[in-house]
């Protein structure tokens, strides 16, 4: 499983100046979210937190999925970037929305690749993936996460000051 995920990770991904490190840590943290939203995916309804779950699922196995929200298929294309500007200056990732020809650009900063921030990397994968399927809903994108992470591990990030920061409580989403 792990080297699919590595052999689709380099096909997928646009990494002109990334690191080795870079590309491993990567690879680490999709296996370990993927990993993670197979055991607690079985527990969720088709459609939890508005997302769709087999389309969430295809797009952390960086597989083409149907969208509902994007209409047709869409497939997830990693990009690393090896300088902190524009975006990347203020976020570990981000997912460039809309999808253009059925390609999602989901975008990963200098940020992302910091030492010793494993289980952050996971939880950032979880997140993303969410605008992926769902699109621009933060606190959709954090409650589902959270709720993968609950689920797979029985705990979740703490993420107090960004739901707070989102507005979330103002939502009709929840953290478990």
């Amino acid at each position: 499983m792990v080297l699919r995920i590595a052999v689709a990770t380099a096909l997928c991904c646009l990494t002109l100046g990334a690191r080795a490190d870079d590309q491993a840590l990567l690879d680490r943290a999709l296996a370990t979210a993927l990993a993670q939203a197979e055991r607690a995916l079985p527990a969720l309804d088709a459609s939890a937190f508005g997302v769709d779950v087999a389309a969430y699922h295809a797009a952390l196995r960086l597989q083409p999925f149907s969208s509902l929200v994007w209409g047709g298929d869409i497939q997830v294309e990693l990009q690393i970037r090896s300088e902190p500007t524009g975006s990347c200056s203020r976020y570990a990732a981000f997912v460039r929305m809309p999808p253009e020809n059925g390609r999602l650009p989901l975008v990963l900063c200098p940020q992302f690749f910091t030492s010793g921030a494993d289980a952050l990397r996971v939880l950032t994968v979880l997140h993303e993936m969410v605008h992926v399927v769902a699109g621009r809903d933060e606190c959709q994108a954090m409650a589902f996460a959270a709720q993968i992470e609950q689920s797979a591990t029985g705990r979740f990030t703490p993420v107090d000051g960004y739901w707070a920061a989102s507005n979330c409580g103002q939502s009709p989403y929840s953290l478990p």
